[in-house]
């Protein structure tokens, strides 16, 4: 996959992770948990608004709207005593920001694997990213 094919803020995530020695992406992954955002009120008071993530191990909701410019807004959360799963999803979210819905319909099905993380977390954790960016992609077909 070339940088002209990824998004940006993918591309940065994605080198960001390379960079590192395979033992530190875990660490790094922690750090991204934290910086996952706080949900908006509209949907922290009303979570049956929110989607499930069934094939993460831990409880990941999320949400995807299109603004009125076109702008695709990814809003996702999980427990915090589950800093992978969060790492995952703010990964998502912080990759998403800014981007058109043909930009996020055209992020590579494989960009989970392409950071990186294989030997550091399970492949049942990696197929949980998948599947959140597959629900969102999914769900931004369905809003079209």
């Amino acid at each position: 996959m070339t940088d002209s094919l990824l998004a940006p803020n993918l591309a940065e995530i994605r080198d960001e992770f390379l960079a590192v020695e395979e033992r530190s992406r875990l660490q790094l992954l922690l750090e991204f948990s934290d910086e996952l955002p706080d949900l908006p009120e509209r949907y922290r008071d009303h979570p049956d608004l929110m989607e499930r993530v069934l094939e993460c191990q831990a409880p990941v909701f999320f949400f995807v709207e299109v603004d009125e410019d076109g702008i695709v807004h990814l809003f996702a959360t999980a427990p915090e005593e589950a800093p992978t799963t969060r790492g995952f999803a703010s990964i998502l979210v912080q990759g998403l920001a800014g981007l058109t819905v043909e930009e996020v319909l055209a992020v590579p099905d494989d960009f989970p694997q392409m950071i990186g993380l294989s030997r550091a977390v399970s492949p049942l954790r990696l197929r949980g990213m998948s599947a959140l960016l597959g629900r969102t992609k999914r769900r931004l077909r369905e809003l079209a």
